[in-house]
């Protein structure tokens, strides 16, 4: 079982949470698959949100003015546009990703940053300035792997970075957060799992389950004792894409049982979600 393995950093980071906006935005620890699906689907040229939302507002355009017969066409065109994932999504939500924090205990240091937003229509007090108060990760780093499916945006996404090349700029969930993509390689990954001490460790970010049991810490290596846990986005809703969430878990302990989709790299264990 093949897969494409790269370094992913930057100076800083951040994926907004949709849930609280009222004091300050706040970040996810991890990159989550939907935003790692944004950042390769920028390598690879494919449309996100944007794009989607100018083909809706260009037909709404179009319908205005226009005879019933000649707006029922446009109007149906419109149906199957609302019920549409953006382009990045819709190509590469079949793809297997494993996401590895590079950090102690999974945790990335976090600080709350304060800027000005001073565009005309930003807010209604006097002057028209908006506070923002947004927390980033600092110094935020991963190992990414992607699972060879043998289609044809994989091979397409593994000769983009194979070779270093982008069409668009990608980003760490904004674009004041330029990304950094390195140690690029081709990896062989193998179905037997590797057992320390007859215990099975995961060396990635796996999905929770309600059956799953923690086990002892490893002992070959000096590593203290973690359980790392976070409700993330996996998946997008279909109708009005909304996040969709697991609870993701990073862990120094044995587990059981095995979550699925996992494969053994140089005696460790990866979880593809």
């Amino acid at each position: 079982m093949k897969a494409i393995s790269f370094e992913l950093s930057g100076k800083t980071a951040c994926f907004r949470k949709p849930d609280v906006n009222q004091f300050a935005y706040f970040t996810y620890n991890n990159i989550h698959k939907v935003a790692l699906l944004g950042l390769l689907g920028a390598i690879i040229g494919l449309g996100g949100y944007t794009k989607l939302h100018y083909q809706k507002e260009l037909l709404k355009e179009k319908i205005k003015g226009l005879k019933e017969k000649e707006k029922k066409v446009f109007e149906k065109e419109l149906s199957k546009l609302e019920d549409k994932y953006p382009e990045f999504y819709e190509k590469l939500k079949e793809l297997k990703i494993s996401i590895v924090p590079l950090a102690p205990c999974g945790y990335f240091s976090k600080k709350i940053q304060v800027f000005n937003n001073s565009v005309g229509y930003a807010s209604q007090e006097e002057g028209g300035n908006l506070i923002v108060r947004e927390q980033w990760l600092e110094n935020p780093a991963w190992q990414i792997m992607i699972l060879d499916d043998g289609s044809k945006v994989y091979k397409r996404l593994k000769e983009y970075l194979l070779n270093k090349k982008s069409v668009f700029i990608p980003y760490l969930g904004k674009n004041d957060h330029p990304a950094k993509i390195e140690r690029i390689k081709e990896i062989e990954l193998k179905e037997e799992i590797c057992k320390i001490n007859d215990e099975i460790y995961i060396d990635s970010l796996f999905p929770k389950r309600d059956n799953l049991n923690f086990g002892w810490v490893r002992e070959d290596i000096d590593v203290p004792e973690f359980i790392f846990q976070e409700v993330s986005p996996v998946s997008l809703q279909k109708e009005y894409h909304f996040y969709e969430y697991q609870t993701m878990i990073f862990t120094s302990k044995a587990i059981d049982p095995i979550p699925k989709d996992t494969y053994s790299y140089e005696n460790k264990n990866y979880t593809f979600i």
